[in-house]
């Protein structure tokens, strides 16, 4: 499998990392009204892990490149990107406007995860995959545990 990815450079995959940060760097700026987010966290096991499996599945996206995959244009997959990315952003919105209700936080969680996952897909990067899984269940973790029960 290995033999079919080469390490580069995906300016795409580095361009959604920072669309999907743009809100967090606001909201580390300029705290929302009912800021719920800033609690302490009481998974700080399942946090650190999020972390390195985030550094990881930022540098597969943007370092790891499948030799047989297609130049770069709006396909279905990045098409459902761009719905998730405009998604997230709507629960950040709402959660601007105070609104912490369960959709808005999973919103917050689960969305941005899937438009990695649906990217790595679209890029055939499935080595990126293994780092966004991990990323993906210890935000949902993070998410439920922190703030739905």
């Amino acid at each position: 499998m290995c033999e079919k990815y080469k390490f580069g450079f995906d300016i795409w995959g580095l361009i959604l990392f920072l669309v999907i940060m743009l809100p967090n760097f606001i909201w580390f700026a300029v705290p929302a009204p009912n800021d719920i987010l800033r609690v302490e966290s009481v998974t700080k096991v399942a946090d650190a892990i999020g972390s390195v499996c985030q550094v990881v599945m930022v540098a597969a996206l943007c370092a790891i490149i499948h030799k047989e995959r297609k130049k770069f244009s709006i396909t279905p997959l990045i098409f459902a990107v761009i719905g998730c990315c405009l998604l997230y952003f709507l629960c950040w919105g709402l959660y601007y406007t105070g609104v912490t209700d369960t959709v808005v936080l999973l919103g917050l969680t689960v969305v941005p995860c899937l438009a990695f996952f649906l990217f790595a897909l679209d890029r055939k990067n499935k080595i990126a995959l293994i780092p966004i899984g991990g990323f993906t269940i210890c935000h949902v973790i993070f998410g439920v545990v922190n703030f739905v029960i």
